[in-house]
């Protein structure tokens, strides 16, 4: 057993190159085999391809031989041997392919929303700490050796930018460190005490939950692929949406669809989408064209989504950049007012 995990673009590859070798008529072994001579990294995938090759050469399902690996996630996993048992293999592979390129885009970007403010915050704690460090006492002490008439409410300046900068350090220093908590907090399993946290904010709660709703739409889309039943797609997506807040809703949902109700009127009725989409469900299932609906419906998720976060970043990155500029201006401000009043005195 591995204890590595191919990410999610290494599932994407593989589920795209797989779809791709099906489609042409190659069988599971052979198509295995072909993937492994290709591959010469020497790393996860390769090392996991040997021992699927010599399950699938004996006979066994390539959800077996996957599941053995122990190198493909369980959703991935649970996907194919759905869509090997209802014969739709080949689209669950392509359909899994796009979802796990999704999931790998939008991570980043989440990612580089935290971590763009993050080294802009580090570069200001730098400055502030070089003008607290050095540039302050260098133009404190050469005022201590001058002499002459100096006003002493000039020389103040200097000590209230001191005052300015330390304070605007410990502030920018915690923001940091909050962030670098988070990220500790995210990776080490604790995603819903940072959930918790970032709801609060409504930019936050929007990312959240968009993309939330991006996740169980792609879900969705993959189930329904694999020839599984509406009530039995839902209730299998609901877990992977990630949010609470989400899946009681979709809870709700599933209710409605107990009760005799489609996914589409259902999503319509519990306002799941914006109204425009819940329409374009309802147009989508009634002309038989489900599962293209979702899968586009899935693409303006991920493209909202994305466009959030950017808009996000966009908010973020001119307030800290105008926090750094004002520090830097004030500090210079202070140690020129001294030396202006010195020259005044002097002429």
């Amino acid at each position: 057993m591995s204890n590595k995990k191919l990410d999610d673009l290494g599932v994407s590859a593989f589920c795209e190159s797989m779809a791709m070798l099906v489609q042409s008529g190659i069988r599971t072994d052979e198509a295995i085999s072909l993937l492994q001579s290709g591959s010469r990294s020497g790393g996860v995938l390769e090392q996991g391809l040997h021992g699927m090759k010599t399950m699938t050469e004996q006979g066994s399902s390539l959800a077996d031989a996957m599941e053995a690996a122990d190198i493909f996630p369980d959703f991935a996993v649970k996907m194919i041997r759905v869509g090997e048992d209802s014969g739709r293999l080949e689209n669950v592979l392509f359909r899994l392919s796009r979802y796990y390129t999704g999931q790998k885009t939008l991570a980043e970007k989440l990612r580089g929303a935290v971590t763009y403010p993050l080294a802009m915050l580090v570069l200001i704690i730098a400055v502030l700490s070089v003008m607290l460090a050095i540039v302050l006492p260098a133009f404190r002490a050469v005022y201590d050796r001058l002499t002459g008439s100096l006003a002493a409410s000039s020389y103040a300046y200097i000590h209230w930018a001191g005052i300015f900068c330390a304070a605007a350090l410990v502030i920018m220093a915690l923001l940091a460190l909050t962030l670098i908590a988070g990220l500790m907090l995210w990776k080490n399993g604790k995603k819903n005490a940072v959930i918790v946290v970032l709801e609060r904010f409504p930019r936050c709660r929007a990312i959240l939950d968009t993309s939330a709703l991006y996740r169980f739409t792609s879900a969705l889309g993959t189930y329904l692929a694999s020839g599984e039943m509406q009530d039995e797609a839902v209730q299998a997506s609901i877990p992977l949406c990630g949010s609470d807040r989400l899946a009681k809703k979709l809870e709700s949902l599933s209710a409605r669809m107990a009760e005799g109700h489609s996914f589409a009127q259902a999503a319509y009725d519990e306002e799941l989408f914006e109204p425009v989409y819940g329409r374009m469900l309802l147009a989508g299932e009634r002309s038989g064209g489900l599962e293209d609906v979702l899968a586009r419906l899935t693409q303006l998720l991920e493209e909202d989504g994305a466009n959030q976060v950017d808009r996000l970043v966009e908010i973020v990155s001119p307030a800290l950049s105008g926090i750094l500029m004002v520090t830097v201006a004030l500090t210079l401000i202070s140690v020129m007012l001294p030396l202006i009043g010195m020259m005044n005195s002097i002429g």
